[in-house]
């Protein structure tokens, strides 16, 4: 599915195309999709991005092109940006489970594997998460605040609103959770049709294992032109940067 709307915010950011430029390139993308240029649509929607124009629906739509052409590299790429960008969430993890379909990295384990921490920003959404804690936190503060004023109910306006601002604690526990992951961990997508994992960084290691074309690693270190690897497996290796995109 395309997504058929291109975000405003985002359409004020760009210095090279109008509002009104960028939407006619946008829907001329979604038409040469719809009619199966996907080379057309692919080059539209990185022309939007290229010139600031990379909100979740462009880029969704640039993966999906991707997926469509068998490239699962990009595909991926993109559909993960754009499930960082936060928007379309059931199209994005549709076409993502799609493209993980036709990967030849059938990796199991995953989730088991990873710490606690990120198994719980995993599932959850960071903006729901952000809104839950600020209307927990504000309303349970106002209501303590007209506690103060009121002359009826106050034993239950003094409930809810300490029950809110308790509430509001592990709340923010898993907001700083989110904020912890995004800045201590990085992911990246394979990009190579084929790439050799090895036991050290340099070309004469031996090789401990091989990934493909589309699948997500948890990036680790640099080491000159090698970065070692994380599979969701808990597998690790050193590969070259060349042949990894970070999300």
């Amino acid at each position: 599915m395309i997504a058929g709307m291109l975000l405003a915010a985002v359409l004020a950011q760009s210095a090279y195309y109008t509002p009104e430029e960028a939407q006619s390139l946008f829907s001329q993308a979604n038409d040469a999709y719809d009619r199966e240029d996907y080379a057309e649509a692919r080059d539209a929607y990185q022309r939007l991005i290229d010139h600031g124009f990379g909100g979740a629906d462009v880029l969704f739509n640039l993966g999906t092109t991707y997926l469509a052409q068998g490239d699962l590299g990009a595909a991926v790429l993109y559909l993960e940006r754009a499930r960082r960008a936060g928007g379309l969430a059931p199209d994005v993890e549709a076409n993502l489970a799609v493209a993980r379909s036709k990967q030849l990295d059938q990796v199991v384990g995953g989730a088991s594997e990873e710490p606690f921490v990120q198994r719980v920003v995993a599932a959850t959404s960071a903006d729901a998460i952000a809104g839950l804690f600020l209307v927990t936190w504000e309303v349970g503060l106002t209501l303590l605040i007209l506690l103060r004023f009121a002359r009826r109910r106050r034993t239950l306006i003094a409930v809810a609103g300490i029950c809110l601002l308790a509430l509001a604690i592990p709340v923010s526990l898993v907001l700083a959770a989110h904020v912890y992951v995004r800045e201590t961990t990085s992911d990246g997508v394979v990009m190579a049709k084929t790439l050799p994992a090895r036991e050290l960084p340099r070309d004469t290691a031996k090789v401990s294992f091989e990934v493909h074309s589309g699948l997500k690693l948890r990036l680790l270190e640099r080491s000159g032109n090698f970065v070692k690897v994380r599979l969701p497996n808990g597998l690790e290796g050193w590969t070259e940067q060349s042949g990894v995109v970070e999300i």
